[in-house]
């Protein structure tokens, strides 16, 4: 683009709601581009043309910018363009020096306003172009969350999946048209809805009350170990929240679990934050599909699940800021071609289980350095009409970081 784009927050009060700098912005412009519904909201007085987004959008919006060079074009957004927006999409394609944002309130703002929610307390969960399952690790006792919905159809999804998390009672708020002229506010519970799909112009405010029987599944390394399908292949509680504390996973970085077996290592790492990113490796068919049910389920389907055989199926992957090696140790390969790939200041964290595992990490530490804990865990469990502790294989845990 030769001339800066302006990006225009515009909500469903249209150009009524509208900033003078953003009426100036709109008038002056030779292109206006957005969604038929947002382009039908300007009035005559906007003589540029009004060009509708395709869908899908994402490929075509480069193609589409290449048209308009050396205009001055107008982009609409709804509400605040940096808010799940289309605004921080522009802002990578052409760089924040040729975007000016003039934003209008999001519609998370004006939920929270209706609702007297402070806005710092609330979490914000994006369904558009997502699965619902996305808004499971937002769900805890307590909490309020505001759902960008994705259609008409969202707060029955969000409904659904409210009632089978056995948080049935908590009390919906499901808001039309925010701001606007046809602005509706419908109520009910997650286990009760019953409300035919309204506008698909809606977000979905919810205050999460977890039935008595509700598993209490926090975001903090550690599940216990039946929230996962798993056919033993499993790096248990305990061990895994060792393992996930020497990962330590951080927001926007990349983790590959490889062996992965059921996942949880991988998907926990995933649940910490938002923004952490990981790849689920394993060779097993069954397993490998039965990472993804899990993902779905605990609410970071968007983990990626190779199925195939490591060293070979780590080709082509993103270097990862974290590995951790549950299975496959022995494997000749593995542990080269991860710790090759590991970015400086990574880490990597090996469980070993058996001698010949031991051996081989052994081998690594002494020669690349890092720390040797030997982690063993006892459960009581019944013997007889008493109670003894059983004993779990232990795990010889290598972990290092590289310089």
């Amino acid at each position: 683009m030769d001339l800066p784009l302006t990006v225009v927050g515009i909500g469903a009060d249209g150009w009524a709601g509208l900033t003078d700098a953003g009426r100036a912005a709109l008038v002056a412009a030779e292109a206006v581009l957005g969604s038929r519904r947002q382009l039908d909201l300007l009035p005559a007085a906007v003589a540029a043309d009004r060009v509708g987004w395709p869908s899908p959008l994402a490929p075509a919006l480069p193609g589409i910018l290449a048209d308009h060079a050396g205009r001055k074009v107008c982009v609409l957004a709804s509400g605040d363009p940096m808010l799940h927006g289309i605004g921080a999409t522009l802002v990578r394609l052409v760089g924040p020096d040729r975007v000016r944002v003039l934003p209008h309130p999001s519609s998370v703002a004006l939920a929270c306003a209706r609702l007297g929610w402070p806005a710092d307390a609330v979490e914000v969960v994006a369904l558009v172009g997502r699965p619902v399952e996305t808004l499971h690790p937002a769900v805890q006792p307590g909490r309020r969350i505001v759902v960008l919905s994705t259609d008409a159809g969202s707060p029955a999804a969000v409904a659904g999946l409210l009632t089978t998390r056995r948080y049935g009672q908590s009390p919906l708020t499901v808001l039309e048209h925010l701001g606007g002229p046809a602005e509706r506010v419908v109520t009910g519970t997650a286990a009760g809805w019953a409300h035919p799909p309204g506008d698909p112009l809606n977000v979905v405010a919810v205050e999460c009350r977890p039935d008595p029987d509700a598993p209490l599944l926090p975001t903090t390394p550690g599940l216990p170990d039946d929230a996962y399908e798993h056919d033993g292949q499993l790096t248990k509680r305990e061990i895994r929240a060792v393992t996930l504390a020497r990962l330590a996973p951080v927001p926007g970085q990349l983790l590959w679990d490889v062996g992965a077996g059921a996942g949880s290592v991988a998907i926990e790492w995933m649940r910490s934050h938002r923004t952490c990113r990981a790849v689920a490796v394993e060779h097993h068919p069954d397993r490998a599909a039965r990472i993804g049910r899990n993902a779905a389920a605990l609410g970071v389907p968007g983990l990626e699940v190779v199925a195939g055989v490591a060293p070979a199926a780590l080709d082509g992957l993103a270097d990862p800021d974290a590995v951790f090696v549950g299975g496959a140790v022995t494997v000749p390969g593995v542990i080269d071609r991860c710790w090759a790939a590991l970015r400086p200041g990574g880490r990597l964290v090996v469980n070993a289980v058996t001698v010949e595992s031991e051996n081989t990490v052994a081998g690594w530490q002494a020669r690349v350095g890092g720390d040797l804990t030997r982690l063993a865990v006892s459960r009581a469990a019944p013997v007889g009409g008493f109670t003894a502790w059983k004993p779990m294989l232990p795990v010889t845990q290598w972990t290092v970081v590289k310089c």
